[in-house]
């Protein structure tokens, strides 16, 4: 199964892989997500791909209110 759906975020700062994973480990368990092999620290965003678009529903309401 391919990641077919994406969702873009806004995440600033260094180590956005790590931190995001870090996270994503902690919150969204069970929820398999496709990045990207590196993030620009100047980048001010952030896009995951994953499976489903039930994925996608639990990653962003998951992400409101959260802080990186």
């Amino acid at each position: 199964m391919s990641f077919k759906y994406s969702h873009t975020f806004p995440i600033i700062g260094p180590n956005k892989l790590p931190r995001f994973k870090e996270w994503a480990a902690l919150n969204l368990p069970g929820v398999a997500v496709s990045l990207p092999p590196q993030v620009p620290v100047k980048s001010t965003a952030l896009t995951v791909r994953l499976k489903s678009i039930e994925d996608r529903d639990a990653l962003m309401a998951k992400l409101e209110g959260a802080s990186f």
